[in-house]
């Protein structure tokens, strides 16, 4: 009776754990995937999950996003997916957005055309910006991220390059940390180890 009992205890504690991992949610890192955006009416077709790239969506199996343009940065998405727009704007295409911003499912997403500019949400010329995104990944569900987004001295010049990107696997919304936030949440980690 003992050994029943023992059995059912630990096979409901298995499945919980089954469960608890099921339901914990997940960055997934891109990091230094350096995706150079060519300055044409191609640009690049991205499978952010798949981690691939190519120049057509032909040969870039379920892509989400693609940058591209001679003469601005212009997004286009597939279908179920955008570029979030700062927050407050409803039209348009990608934001820049600050540090702290929540990408998900109350944000508004487009395509277009990206804005150069000193204005809030602009994109910068010789600056890292960052951008937040929604795609429809292999299991259907609507996952969203953020990525660094590298220009030179020219929006529709040769120097644009997608240096990271990170999405949320669980579908939740997922914020844009502050430069370093990762390294502190580290060593947090460390310092309460320290004390025990």
């Amino acid at each position: 009776m003992l050994k029943n009992r023992l059995a059912k205890h630990f096979a409901a504690a298995a499945a919980a754990t089954v469960v608890a991992g099921a339901a914990n949610a997940a960055v997934v890192a891109w990091e230094n995937c350096n995706l150079v955006i060519p300055a044409n009416i191609d640009g690049l077709y991205i499978n952010v999950e798949a981690r691939t790239s190519g120049s057509a969506g032909s040969v870039v199996a379920g892509w989400d996003i693609n940058p591209y343009s001679a003469t601005t940065l212009t997004w286009f998405n597939a279908t179920g997916t955008g570029m979030m727009r700062y927050p407050g704007v409803t039209t348009g295409s990608a934001g820049n957005l600050a540090d702290g911003t929540v990408v998900g499912v109350s944000g508004s997403f487009g395509t277009g055309a990206v804005t150069v500019g000193s204005a809030p949400g602009n994109w910068v010329l010789n600056s890292v910006n960052k951008f937040g995104f929604r795609f429809v990944a292999a299991d259907g569900g609507t996952k969203y991220g953020w990525g660094t987004f590298s220009i030179g001295a020219s929006i529709s010049g040769a120097d644009r390059t997608i240096t990271n990107l990170y999405y949320e696997d669980s579908g939740a919304s997922i914020t844009i940390p502050a430069p370093g936030a990762i390294a502190l949440l580290g060593l947090a980690g460390l310092a309460g180890r320290r004390r025990r």
